[in-house]
């Protein structure tokens, strides 16, 4: 007969809270919203049209004041640079999560964030560090 073993040490599963549970400041908001985005070819072509960039190690930062009360962000990734979709979603989703956490003290800007140089031996830390050092040098109005 096979017996039935049952375990007499049960671990509570943890308690992972909701973004809509985290409590922020008054005033914080963190999110990646509709309004936060370049979503037409036009708004693309208008911040290129502008021909003010940055450039840094891997990433280039198109910009173009908007007008808004809050900066906007687009991001073109080129096969060119990163062949396989995985790496592409990689510099996609770590440009928009820098962008997240640093929107608040961003200048109303509309922003295109290329890639301008291979990023195959890349570490994401200093993907991260390019993008910040490029935040920071946006000219202030």
């Amino acid at each position: 007969m096979a017996a039935v073993r049952s375990s007499a040490h049960v671990v509570p599963r943890a308690v992972i809270a909701s973004p809509s549970e985290v409590t922020l400041p008054p005033g914080a908001d963190q999110g990646f919203r509709s309004a936060h985005r370049l979503h037409k070819t036009d708004e693309y072509s208008s911040v290129f049209a502008f021909r003010r960039a940055l450039r840094g190690r891997f990433y280039m930062l198109h910009y173009r004041p908007n007008g808004l009360d809050t900066a906007r962000l687009g991001v073109v990734v080129a096969k060119k640079l990163a062949k396989r979709a995985n790496t592409r979603n990689l510099v996609k989703r770590i440009a928009r999560e820098i962008f997240r956490r640093n929107r608040e003290s961003l200048p109303a800007v509309d922003m295109v964030v290329r890639l301008h140089a291979p990023v195959a031996k890349a570490t994401r830390a200093e993907m991260n560090q390019d993008l910040l050092a490029l935040l920071q040098k946006l000219p202030r109005p």
